[in-house]
């Protein structure tokens, strides 16, 4: 996708926005700030991260500061400190001489973020296990994930994903903890969206998560804890051992063109 169209992200960014209003008009409302009042680079971060998350610009696309300011409707210098942002948040790489791109996923990414993942969320459901009020919203979180494997559509299933997880970490009452899984938050999501791809089928994310959420529904603190981090493995190593392969063999490329 051309960085130029990225505009066509602006309406997950805000829910409710007037159908009278033309594309152009609608950017410059939402990004001047009319319709939104966040800052302008905040916003154009947004809708890139947006872009990003949903798959919209994949790993590795180069990204122009001059398309997205012409995409977005916004100066260069307000995209470069979107990207900056960005950038903090490990979506996006800025590499020498040739400007940003959006950030690969590697097996040592994949790694960190599994291990990591396993040392949080099982923290967090353990926590959660012992909370009155989960039934809900963890039954909610499970449901809609069911109905999204179902449509399978791709973007609803990593966003239902993302949320039963996220649910979880907010159940556990923890706060220094949900700070923290904030910070890979958006690394999390493309995380999901890298092992979620490899499934054999889109049904197969809800056996992946049965075992914790029953857990989690009878207030069973220790098994909760344990399918969290066996969750977080089981599905992590086969990413890294997918992102492997993948690498070994553009490895090998290189060095065919090479000889």
């Amino acid at each position: 996708m051309s960085t130029a169209n990225v505009r066509q992200y602006l309406p997950e960014v805000r829910t409710k926005i007037p159908r009278k209003h033309g594309w152009g008009k609608m950017a410059a409302e939402i990004i001047s700030g009319l319709v939104d009042k966040r800052s302008l680079d905040r916003a154009a971060a947004d809708v890139i991260r947006q872009a990003i998350t949903s798959g919209g610009l994949a790993p590795g696309k180069r990204l122009t500061e001059t398309e997205l300011s012409t995409g977005l409707n916004v100066s260069r210098g307000t995209i470069r400190a979107a990207l900056q942002r960005l950038m903090s948040e490990g979506l996006v790489k800025q590499k020498p001489y040739s400007g940003w791109e959006v950030a690969s996923l590697t097996s040592k990414d994949a790694w960190e973020l599994y291990t990591l993942r396993s040392s949080l969320e099982g923290l967090a459901a353990q926590l959660a296990a012992a909370n009155p009020n989960r039934r809900r919203p963890i039954e909610a979180a499970y449901d809609d994930m069911k109905a999204a494997a179902k449509s399978r559509n791709q973007k609803r299933i990593n966003d239902s994903d993302l949320a039963l997880h996220k649910a979880i970490v907010i159940l556990s009452g923890h706060n220094r903890l949900a700070d923290h899984y904030g910070l890979v938050e958006h690394q999390v999501r493309m995380y999901m969206a890298s092992s979620n791809a490899i499934l054999e089928r889109p049904d197969m994310v809800i056996a992946n998560h049965e075992k914790m959420v029953n857990a989690l529904l009878r207030g069973d603190a220790a098994a909760s804890e344990r399918y969290a981090r066996e969750h977080n493995k089981t599905s992590g190593e086969l990413l890294v051992r997918h992102l492997q392969e993948t690498e070994a063999k553009q490895t090998n490329r290189t060095a065919g063109k090479l000889t």
